[in-house]
């Protein structure tokens, strides 16, 4: 039985910023699971058995080295997607998390091609399918 397709996948999304209005954003490599040279702002699914804020927390140091030095609970999405012509049906719970500039690196280079910050009103192109959709729902609190 796979997540989001046999049955609603839970997960966590996160927009890490450094404070001053930077977000990093991270391009998707061809071994990803979707949506392949789209930049997307991070996140991962629930793993059975762990807590929301420890998987938040070890999904950040796996994909960009560094801690989580404080967090807000943004909302949750009731995201309805299509993947290899199945339909998936996933909850995303979203975080706006601020991090340590100074220590992000690329920690997960077979999946994402590349890392870089932008600003909101400047996200590069091609992005993930949600993140214009999260973004807007968001604004406010992010900015």
């Amino acid at each position: 039985m796979k997540k989001g397709e046999d049955y609603v996948g839970v997960t966590l999304s996160f927009f890490c910023h450094d404070g001053k209005g930077n977000f990093i954003l991270s391009k998707r490599s061809a071994n990803c699971r979707d949506e392949h040279g789209r930049w997307d702002f991070g996140g991962g699914g629930l793993d059975l058995h762990e807590t929301v804020e420890n998987q938040l927390r070890r999904e950040i140091k796996e994909e960009l080295c560094t801690d989580v030095l404080e967090y807000e609970f943004l909302g949750y999405r009731d995201v309805h997607r299509e993947h290899e012509g199945k339909k998936t049906h996933w909850v995303s719970l979203d975080f706006k998390v601020l991090i340590d500039p100074s220590q992000v690196k690329n920690g997960e280079p077979h999946k994402f091609d590349e890392i870089a910050w932008f600003r909101l009103d400047a996200l590069p192109e091609p992005l993930h399918s949600q993140a214009p959709l999260e973004v807007a729902l968001y604004k406010a609190q992010l900015s």
